[in-house]
């Protein structure tokens, strides 16, 4: 009974299909931007990149916060890749 209970817990703190999904595309949109920083030797492009790769790890699993900063760092990505 007791594993029971356990096993049901761990389950819960698992994150959603819909947080990996995400969370994938944003870390392919930051290798790509991470690619183009280099090449370009963009600094902003190179560290925000590495930014979008890694901020899944720094968020819990909530997918709505995902969204929100995967979301606010495209668009600085964005306005950056002219500068």
């Amino acid at each position: 009974m007791n594993e029971e209970l356990l096993l049901t817990e761990l389950i819960g703190m698992l994150p959603s299909p819909t947080y990996i999904v995400i969370s994938i595309l944003f870390g392919v949109i930051g290798l790509y931007c991470f690619q183009i920083g280099r090449k370009t030797t963009n600094p902003r492009l190179k560290w925000g990149g590495l930014a979008l790769m890694f901020y899944p790890y720094l968020i819990g699993n909530d997918t709505r916060l995902l969204v929100i900063v995967g979301s606010a760092l495209c668009a600085l990505l964005y306005f950056w890749r002219r500068s």
